[in-house]
């Protein structure tokens, strides 16, 4: 009973820490513009926001050790530096843009009151949380993520059987490619390798298992947490594209504002006017937890960093915390807008260090990570310059790439490069072994 209790706590824990503003904004909008594509759009968008992370928290069962084992195969130096970064894009884009999703859709419409005094309130909340860490998995396992979870299937069931289920057409050309690009907003891929690592530590602060014992409760927690991911996903984006026909969205508004008033329309249609409440109270606690996953992560990381040291702990959760304030004035869709160059950059070089430390370690040599992390990062390259500075020269390169054009040039070199190494090496031992 205690394991099935652990298992159950570790599960809840880490879909709420997985469970943010994105995840709950994005797909109805998503769902409302695939229309009558909203299928397709559903295992793009899964194979960015839920397999890709559950691929990473089985990584971290594999590993149980700390981002920095993540990128340690291609180089010391480059895992220190990769390590930083991630968790520099952790703090100043994701875990703001909860505080002002927060804002801008649960507590501005209900109080009229300003961001920084939200995005003060918020973050000192999030600060008492992460300072109170060995707590974590309890607080938001036991607590809020049940909470989270009736509410959105409340949603999402009663707004599936009161719909019309009549869609719009699709305004997409690929919406597989479509929901895979919108995977990336949800920064679930870099929530893997964030909140995976404060999972593990907070597992070894509470259950003193074997290594065994401790990959089987993380890599049964990752499936279980990523196929509530994908009930809720899937839920999310079918209602955004049921309720097409029956809520007008306002295509000059920015897309944050289109976002909050299909959500708020589709929890008004569903729930009347209670909806509103239960709608921000929603959001808050979405958010609150991703936020404090967020901080909790990174300031394990730099306390680890720095000899273990508690000091560093709490200043760099201060620090993060404060970064969130200041961050968290800009509204939802400017931070998005901030965000695409970086995941443009980052996110490819992610999933790859996530598929190759979920592999078999014969698959994955320090070669193999080497060349495919270079592969990576060399093609993700004309997708940044393209969206910082479009040229024509630019166009041109991209359009010799497969895959450039949907910002997913990558893909071909790196799965290439995998191979043709793996051919070689298991060639040269068979030779050597004849």
């Amino acid at each position: 009973m205690n394991k099935t209790k652990e298992l159950l706590i570790t599960s809840f824990a880490l879909f709420s820490l997985f469970f943010g503003a994105g995840n709950l904004l994005l797909p109805p909008l998503l769902g409302y513009q695939a229309g009558e594509n909203w299928f397709w759009v559903i295992i793009g968008f899964v194979i960015t926001a839920v397999v890709i992370p559950i691929i990473g928290i089985y990584a971290h069962a594999k590993l149980q050790g700390t981002l920095y084992d993540f990128g340690k195969k291609v180089s010391p130096a480059f895992s220190l530096i990769y390590c930083v970064l991630i968790y520099i894009v952790a703090v100043a884009i994701p875990s703001p843009r909860t505080a002002a999703a927060t804002h801008e859709i649960a507590i501005h419409p209900n109080f009229n009151t300003s961001p920084l005094l939200t995005s003060s309130i918020y973050f000192i909340l999030v600060l008492v949380f992460a300072l109170n860490r060995s707590k974590i998995l309890n607080l938001i396992g036991k607590y809020l993520t049940p909470f989270i979870v009736i509410m959105l299937l409340l949603v999402i069931g009663i707004g599936l059987f009161s719909s019309q289920m009549l869609t719009n057409p699709s305004q997409f050309e690929a919406p597989i490619v479509n929901g895979i690009l919108e995977g990336y907003q949800t920064f679930d891929a870099i929530g893997a390798v964030v909140v995976g690592a404060v999972i593990i530590i907070s597992i070894n602060l509470k259950v003193k298992d074997s290594f065994e014992a401790k990959k089987e409760l993380i890599k049964k927690s990752g499936f279980i947490a990523g196929f509530g991911l994908f009930v809720i996903y899937a839920g999310l984006i079918a209602v955004g594209a049921f309720y097409g026909s029956e809520i007008d969205v306002n295509s000059t508004l920015s897309s944050d504002m289109q976002r909050a008033n299909l959500l708020t329309g589709i929890s008004k249609k569903a729930l009347g006017t209670f909806g509103n409440t239960i709608l921000s109270v929603l959001i808050a606690l979405a958010c609150f937890t991703t936020a404090v996953g967020i901080v909790t992560g990174t300031a394990d990381y730099f306390k680890g960093l720095i000899k273990d040291s508690q000091t560093v702990y709490v200043i760099t959760a201060v620090l993060a915390c404060v970064i969130g304030v200041v961050v968290g004035q800009l509204d939802f869709n400017s931070i998005i807008v901030i965000a695409l160059p970086v995941l443009l950059f980052i996110y490819p070089i992610t999933i790859v260090l996530i598929l190759l430390n979920a592999i078999p370690d014969r698959f994955a040599s320090k070669t193999v990570f080497r060349v495919v992390v270079l592969l990576t990062f060399i093609f993700s390259i004309p997708d940044v310059l393209n969206f910082l500075s479009p040229s024509t020269d630019l166009t041109q390169v991209i359009s010799s790439i497969p895959f450039a054009s949907h910002s997913l040039g990558w893909v071909l070199p790196a799965f290439f490069g995998f191979i043709l190494l793996n051919f070689k090496t298991f060639t040269t031992k068979a030779i050597t072994n004849q």
